[in-house]
């Protein structure tokens, strides 16, 4: 299978600010899901390695990007997905990790990583995700701030519209190139960013034993439709024979993981009822 060659991002200008490689490496270890490869500023790709403005920018790319899954779901599951169900599993991993690339130092440091295309790589056979750190947007009282290439913003809800701006400006080119192979329209697709950007700063919020700190910076990122999100965090509660208090939410977008296994569908599936959501979240949490 053709790749597209493997070429090094530009070197970043003498005296450059770039975010921690310790943020990244604290990520790794909150979120074994995440498994972020930590590249230096101006290394090279490695072989089988891709930057993910190839996937929008490249058949090639993006065709080597789509056998990947479709070889990672035959071994995981031993089932031949639909390539539709193939783009769209892929599409939900990558978002889900690269957003975390963003709301993460956003959520442990209040730092919004200014992440371009050729800072987020991909491992084409794995899947894996890659992170050149780079500049970021802060706080005015960030020790950083008034650092070279540092965006210092006024408030905290001019970074949350940054992060919503970097999110949106990353996943525009690859639902662009992907939505054809998903079947869907800009609604589904959008509420699948929504979802993903959400689900890991949740995830992130339970790992540090923060659910509820978790749940109010994702509602507060995301209160209800801001375009081009079609909805809000829409977190609510769900309570058990015992009167204790559940959190969940609904995606607005389906993974369409019930697809591969029908017997599994995940907890905040748009399909199943909330009777059924509780008793998976309450089997969870045992």
């Amino acid at each position: 299978m053709h790749l597209p060659r493997a070429c090094p991002p530009e070197r970043p200008a003498a005296g450059r600010t770039t975010l921690p490689d310790a943020t990244y490496r604290r990520l790794n270890a909150l979120c074994p899901a995440l498994d972020a490869d930590i590249a230096a500023a101006g290394s090279p790709l490695r072989a089988g390695w891709v930057d993910s403005g190839a996937l929008a920018e490249d058949v090639h790319a993006l065709d080597a990007f789509l056998h990947g899954e479709a070889s990672r779901i035959k071994v995981r599951y031993e089932d031949s997905a639909r390539p539709d169900v193939v783009a769209t599993r892929a599409l939900h991993g990558y978002l889900w990790s690269a957003f975390l690339l963003m709301s993460g130092p956003w959520y442990l440091h209040r730092r919004v990583p200014q992440l371009r295309p050729a800072d987020v790589r991909i491992e084409l056979a794995t899947g894996r995700l890659g992170v050149v750190p780079g500049a970021f947007a802060c706080l005015p009282d960030d020790p950083a701030a008034g650092q070279p290439d540092i965006r210092v913003l006024p408030d905290e809800e001019a970074l949350r519209a940054e992060l919503r701006r970097t999110v949106a400006d990353h996943a525009r080119p690859l639902l662009a190139a992907l939505g054809p192979h998903l079947h869907r329209g800009p609604r589904a697709l959008w509420g699948m960013v929504g979802d993903d950007l959400v689900s890991g700063i949740w995830h992130l919020g339970r790992a540090l034993g923060q659910e509820e700190r978790a749940v109010h910076l994702a509602t507060e990122l995301l209160p209800g439709p801001i375009a081009p999100f079609p909805g809000g965090a829409d977190f609510r509660r769900l309570t058990n024979a015992e009167g204790a208090d559940h959190v969940t939410r609904t995606r607005l977008g389906c993974c369409l993981y019930y697809t591969i296994r029908p017997a599994e569908a995940c907890g905040t599936c748009p399909r199943i009822c909330d009777a059924e959501r509780l008793r998976m979240t309450v089997a969870d949490a045992g």
